[in-house]
């Protein structure tokens, strides 16, 4: 006798995507995708920080770019993570700045946002190749993933919260038009965990995109299309990696 499939719970995600000088619409199809493979998961979209909801049986995901949210979000945001919610936060989110005379100017990991993601980005060199490679970690996430190379914009933060590092990548050099603009050569984080109450954040720097129409405070037409890590089959395994580690809390709950 054939027994019947056990009836298994909606896994809830929450993805948001916005802000400025990034193909949001690519970005947020790609992940979308990615979610759709898993027919459990559903997923609420959001273009601000304002619809996020602090329940923490969920998975948060977000693609941005100089959006900070407001502080009664920030605070849902930290209150999320305290109580075991996990944030995979991709690509500009830490990414607050302004352009000013001597160069564009980045905020500090402090604050009720930055200080809650516990990194804040600083600069990047122009768009080029670079190896990323294993940290020496054996998470799940990385296990198996061999060094492979992006042409990508190269993320460099400062940190103000320990971090697990899973994937990094070596420079040393000029980062042009930002107000830090001289870095010496080390390893910087690609991949990291940052752990906040019973909850984690695990951030990818990795993932630029730009279309034709996506610089409207340069140039209304961009000549070339930026897909960044975007066209790396690791960057979505490591993606799909992510979204399994995201929701296993849910999964947990349901065979608990």
């Amino acid at each position: 006798m054939q027994m019947a499939k056990r009836e298994q719970k909606r896994l809830d995600a929450h993805l948001i995507a916005g802000g400025m000088a990034h193909d949001f619409d690519h970005a947020r199809m790609e992940l979308l995708k990615i979610l759709a493979e898993d027919d459990r998961i559903r997923t609420k979209v959001s273009s601000t920080w304002e619809e996020f909801d602090d329940d923490p049986a969920s998975l948060l995901i977000t693609y941005c770019c100089n959006m900070e949210p407001s502080e009664e979000a920030s605070r849902k945001l930290r209150s999320f993570l305290e109580n075991g919610g996990k944030w995979i936060a991709l690509h500009g989110t830490n990414s607050l700045f302004q352009w000013t005379e001597a160069g564009v100017e980045c905020a500090t990991a402090e604050g009720h946002f930055l200080g809650v993601l516990g990194s804040a980005f600083q600069a990047h060199p122009p768009i080029g190749d670079y190896t990323v490679e294993n940290a020496g970690s054996d998470h799940p996430i990385v296990s198996g993933i061999k060094p492979f190379t992006v042409k990508d914009e190269l993320y460099l933060s400062d940190f103000s919260s320990p971090v697990e590092i899973l994937l990094s990548t070596r420079f040393g050099g000029e980062t042009p038009g930002f107000i830090k603009d001289q870095w010496e050569e080390d390893d910087h984080p690609v991949l990291y965990i940052r752990k906040l109450g019973k909850g984690e954040i695990l951030y990818c720097t990795l993932g630029h995109a730009r279309g034709h129409y996506d610089a409207q405070h340069r140039i209304l037409f961009s000549p070339e299309v930026e897909r960044g890590a975007w066209d790396a089959p690791e960057f979505f395994e490591i993606l799909r990696r992510s979204i399994k580690w995201g929701v296993s809390p849910q999964l947990e709950m349901e065979t608990g």
